[in-house]
């Protein structure tokens, strides 16, 4: 039997202040239907300028790390697209706040994919005895780069944290992942982005324009770029874990937007129902959004020991992913 990273603990974290679309609406001359129609989205929430994104990963990485009946691991992965700082990763911030020692802890910075190749970069160095246990964070302040003018973007996003406890364990267990599948393309770097920040290019920076500074999307290109390549990425882990769509008990795909999720449903095969949703509580919150989404759906008990799970995202890069696992017996954070 092969070694293999295995999902021992899950938690999340929200921060306190619920945004509706009613809200949103009064400034953006919009509407709470206008908000749901197009996106699934009902409220959000979002982090006041006190908190930092690494807060937000501590309180999911706690529960996470509780739920898992151990305090330790030998790794920290934080997925973000909001570090506290440019310099240095948010990861050490996080491990040295949970008490984790001197825990090997980095960032990783795949925007909305950042969560499954968060796994991926756990699942590597559980199978190649470098860790016993990884602590995964997807975790973000993503409002923080949105043009609160911008009724295409601000409507969308929310913050917030989800974490998973990986252990060394048998490929044939419950919660072992399977096989992963990451692909990239750079030609779509500026489909989604923030045009300004970071280092300055030699000769410096040319005349400011504000709006640079705030996360832009090309949504139309962007949603049948995300059908297809989640859809094609769910099909080679499929393939190669050995399963039929038919046999998939949920989908847990990034929450971006439910139309995308019901079409990438559409597009592999799999009833809709089957496809776990949670962005009309907390909208799309970019890499935290897997974990989250996978704690909500446990705690309601949609996920249930022995169901077969296909996680899949897209995000900017542009970058995509995806793998299998089946579920395991998990004690709620």
């Amino acid at each position: 039997m092969s070694r293999a990273a295995v999902l021992a603990g899950i938690g999340a974290c929200l921060p306190p202040r619920l945004v509706t679309n009613a809200e949103l609406a009064a400034r953006l001359d919009s509407s709470d239907e206008w908000v749901r129609s197009r996106t699934g989205i009902a409220q959000r929430y979002v982090a006041d300028s006190s908190v930092r994104t690494s807060d937000l990963a501590v309180g999911a990485g706690s529960r996470a790390l509780k739920s898992s009946g151990h305090p330790h691991v030998d790794a920290v992965v934080v997925a973000t697209t909001t570090p506290d700082r440019p310099c240095p990763a948010t990861a050490p911030t996080v491990a040295g706040k949970l008490g984790l020692g001197h825990a090997a802890a980095f960032d990783v910075s795949a925007v909305c994919s950042g969560f499954l190749y968060g796994l991926a970069s756990a699942a590597g160095l559980i199978a190649g005895g470098i860790a016993e246990r990884v602590l995964v964070i997807g975790a973000e302040t993503f409002s923080r780069l949105l043009n609160p003018a911008d009724r295409s973007t601000s409507v969308i996003f929310g913050d917030g944290a989800g974490a998973a406890v990986l252990r060394a364990g048998s490929s044939t267990e419950e919660g072992a992942l399977g096989p992963f599948d990451l692909g990239s393309d750079g030609d779509g770097v500026d489909l989604i982005t923030v045009p300004a920040g970071g280092p300055p290019p030699e000769g410096g920076w040319p005349v400011p324009v504000p709006d640079d500074y705030y996360f832009t999307m090309q949504g139309k290109r962007v949603f049948w770029l995300a059908v297809q390549r989640m859809g094609q990425s769910a099909q080679t882990v499929l393939d190669r874990a050995g399963w039929r769509v038919d046999e998939v008990d949920h989908l847990v795909a990034h929450q971006a937007n439910h139309r995308i999720t019901r079409r990438l449903a559409d597009e592999i095969g799999l009833p809709s129902e089957r496809a776990v949703s949670n962005i009309a509580e907390v909208g799309n919150t970019a890499a935290a959004s897997i974990p989250l989404a996978l704690v909500h759906a446990h705690a309601a008990g949609t996920l249930r020991p022995g169901d077969r799970v296909l996680l899949t995202a897209f995000g900017g890069g542009l970058t995509w992913g995806a793998t299998t696992l089946i579920w395991p017996a998990v004690d709620p954070s």
